[in-house]
């Protein structure tokens, strides 16, 4: 119904009018009642942000953000209310205290200025941490994955979901569920990794972390966008539904379903020529009527003009905003634009129904009232402004445990590593001394630019400063830039790698944003080579002869081919956050046992088209190709300063048969047989020989991180539902097939420690939304031996 028209000057407070601020009815009986009351102009401030703090001096932190014109009059925006307000802590500096004092401010003026006085709601980014000055920076998504821990995510965006709350936040921007599809692309640094079961549970358990402090977490990106071709930032999708369903939709299922996200933001892809920000059948078709999702769709930034103006699907911004209401997207980001003045000119005009608009404006309102915002009684923040730390000793200590798990030691040849006691250890690389390498383009420093003035707001020690506590008489050159093709420096390199018994050699990425790293969005690779003159650098220290300690801080798997065999010993840290080099000294010394696994794999071949181990047979060495894209380190790698020994792999009951309908039950004993600490990840993999589609060779299905102390042993047990093994058939729909299958239980995707072969027994099951998702693990430790 349109409700008032323009110019009724009805008090919002008087009568039934009263309904939508009772709190003691049900959030949608709330927003029924307002949207009665309101406006056209009124029902579409709702569905628009506006920026508080755009950069207009060229360096936006949005792609073509610069292009879009100059945000509207603070004024004119408010006064018919507002639906959101768009990072007022991620845009420039600002002290955490004074930034929720002037939040709070703005929020009393929105309140004051329009009829119904109703705040906006306030969203931020929060991949690495609340992306504001002086927040804590933890690692990036890719060591999330890196951790195989999603129970230590899930604390971490915990307490980054209360200090965002504290500040006045209601909505944070993250997680990332993009699956890996193309290591070129600049935001893989942004991604869980590779699996569709590793970034689901991991990215679910993020959701409920951020979830659980009173935050809207907002899945990114819905979806397809990491598929891109050519590895290109916002290029066209060309993938097929069965991909689409089966590697890049799940993730997303996941956080729904065991995570309880409550927005989701599209993707700017475009999926066979289908822009998903016009795409119905998959943001209303596929989101909500076939997964029942109920809360509310926001617009990557710019997406909806991005309608009009990058993919040509509208001739203005009234049809942009047209096809994007339609799709499924309820409110646009950052500010207001395409759902300002042409929307409402295009619903006067009749081509765009408002029961759109009030469809949309009852999912935000729904929400709203879940966070508060329409109550009576409603305060800008939770508590005094004076409390608001957004970095303090717990904080630090959290990222710190993060990225010690995430370290990955990928070779120790001879026991290279940890580094002995007394030995004259020489530190080069362009990244050793760079506190900006242990940060992912999310992280406040790296995305809103350089503010010299201000500093980087938190103290981010380097891998040089870490290791110099830990190494007496550490020598230090750096080579080369990350991205220069200087090669002066080289020499000096060569020259402190000879001159000691061992060279740790740092080398990799500098995050940014398009153009202005090496790595982050809109900094895509042609290749996979080192950036720069890197890979000369490391050819050159190698020549020495000197033991050399290869360390990459990267947002990508780098190759790592022939050229580095000469290496004693690789270690990998995706982007481990402001105490990475902290974790990264401690590794080196042997303080802390590394425990982390790849999330990616990392390929051999620096020019070959990359491609990640969800591969069909074909899709791996085979006699038709000269081109091996076996990669020099898979997915699920990771070695360790103890070792592991594993036993007694089966089914439980002796089962042969699993019905397709049904359940089993997978164990293995697990036992520390070295003489320190550390953790194993006990990782369950399906082999599918015949069906009906092509499968990957091998693809996770579940897997548990289990720390053992030193003669510590463990057993392990997967309940592993036949859900898990389902996939697109031919006929487009998802099945459980009967067969036989193996179940492998490995340390990495390419090593299996044993294999259990099942035959699924039954009809082909075609099962939906509503299937199992998950292997859960039990962890029995110190089992009595021999038991059954």
């Amino acid at each position: 119904m349109r409700g008032h028209e323009p110019g009724d000057t009805r008090s919002a407070a008087s009568g039934e009018s009263e309904q939508w601020r009772d709190a003691g009815l049900t959030p949608a009986q709330r927003a029924e009642a307002l949207i009665s009351l309101m406006t056209l102009e009124e029902k579409v401030a709702q569905l628009v942000g506006v920026w508080v703090g755009a950069d207009a001096s060229g360096g936006g932190v949005a792609p073509h953000q610069t292009d879009m014109g100059e945000g509207p009059d603070w004024q004119d925006a408010i006064r018919q209310g507002l639906g959101q307000l768009t990072r007022p802590f991620g845009t420039a500096p600002v002290d955490p205290v004074a930034g929720a004092r002037s939040l709070a401010a703005s929020q009393e003026e929105i309140v004051r200025a329009s009829r119904f006085g109703i705040p906006a709601q306030v969203h931020e980014e929060c991949l690495t941490g609340f992306a504001a000055w002086r927040a804590t920076v933890y690692p990036a998504p890719l060591s999330w994955g890196a951790s195989f821990d999603p129970g230590l995510v899930e604390e971490m965006a915990g307490r980054i979901g209360r200090s965002m709350r504290a500040a006045g936040v209601h909505q944070g921007l993250a997680p990332v569920l993009d699956v890996t599809r193309d290591y070129r692309w600049g935001r893989t640094e942004e991604t869980i990794g590779e699996d569709p079961y590793l970034v689901g549970t991991v990215g679910a358990a993020y959701v409920r972390g951020l979830e659980s402090a009173g935050l809207v977490a907002t899945l990114k990106h819905f979806a397809g966008y990491s598929a891109s071709r050519g590895g290109r930032n916002l290029a066209p999708v060309h993938m097929g539904r069965r991909e689409l369903a089966d590697v890049i939709l799940p993730p997303f299922e996941m956080a729904l379903r065991l995570g309880g996200a409550r927005s989701v933001m599209n993707s700017y892809a475009e999926i066979d020529g289908v822009p998903v920000a016009a795409d119905e059948s998959l943001l209303t078709g596929l989101l909500r009527d076939e997964w029942g999702f109920e809360g509310t769709v926001v617009a990557d930034y710019f997406s909806v003009r991005f309608l009009e103006r990058l993919h040509g699907v509208a001739a203005d911004g009234g049809q942009a905003a047209g096809l994007a209401l339609r799709a499924g997207i309820d409110v646009e980001l950052p500010t207001v634009d395409a759902y300002g003045a042409p929307l409402v000119e295009a619903v006067k005009a009749g081509a765009v129904d408002e029961a759109l608009i009030d469809r949309a404006l009852r999912r935000v309102l729904i929400q709203k009232a879940e966070l508060g915002l329409l109550d009576a009684d409603w305060t800008p923040l939770p508590g005094p402004a004076e409390e608001v730390r957004l970095d303090d000793e717990e904080s630090q200590e959290l990222a710190l445990r993060l990225a010690r798990e995430a370290i990955v030691l990928l070779r120790n040849d001879d026991g290279a590593l940890p580094l002995a006691a007394g030995s004259r250890v020489a530190l080069v690389g362009p990244v050793a001394d760079d506190p900006m390498a242990m940060l992912g383009c999310y992280a406040f420093p790296a995305h809103v630019g350089p503010h010299p003035e201000h500093g980087l707001g938190v103290e981010i020690p380097s891998l040089r400063e870490a290791l110099a506590e830990r190494v007496p008489g550490l020598t230090y050159a750096p080579g080369c830039d990350i991205s220069g093709a200087d090669t002066s420096g080289i020499a000096e390199a060569v020259e402190l790698a000879k001159n000691s018994d061992v060279c740790v050699l740092a080398v990799g990425d500098r995050a940014g944003l398009f153009g202005r790293g090496t790595s982050g969005e809109g900094c895509d690779a042609t290749d996979l080579r080192l950036p720069g003159v890197q890979a000369e650098l490391v050819e050159a220290v190698l020549a020495t002869g000197t033991p050399v300690v290869l360390v990459l801080l990267a947002g990508r798997p780098y190759a790592l081919g022939p050229e580095t065999d000469a290496a004693k010993a690789v270690l990998f840290g995706f982007f481990p956050g402001q105490r990475g080099g902290q974790a990264l000294a401690e590794v080196l010394t042997g303080a802390v046992n590394p425990t982390g696994r790849l999330p990616v794999s990392v390929p051999r071949d620096a020019g070959g088209l990359p491609s990640t181990y969800l591969s069909p047979p074909l899709g791996r060495r085979s006699q038709v190709s000269s081109v091996d894209p076996t990669p020099a380190y898979p997915f699920g790698h990771g070695l360790s300063y103890t070792g592991y020994e594993w036993s007694g792999a089966r089914v439980r009951g002796g089962v042969t048969d699993w019905p397709v309908d049904g359940e089993v039950e997978v164990e293995v004993t697990v036992r520390n047989t070295g003489e320190r600490a550390g953790a194993e990840v006990v990782q369950l993999y399906l082999h599918d020989p015949v069906a009906q589609t092509t499968r990957p060779v091998v693809r996770l299905i579940g897997f548990a991180r289990v720390p053992l102390e030193a003669g510590e042993s463990a057993r392990v047990a997967f309940t592993v539902p036949a859900d898990l093994t389902s996939f697109t058939g031919t006929g487009g729909r998802r099945i459980v097939e009967p067969g036989e299958v193996e179940l492998r239980l490995g340390r990495s995707c390419a090593e299996a420690v044993a294999t259990l072969p099942l035959r699924l027994t039954g009809d082909v099951r075609e099962i939906g939304h509503r299937r199992r998702l998950q292997a859960p693990a039990q962890i029995d430790r110190n089992p009595p031996e021999g038991r059954a």
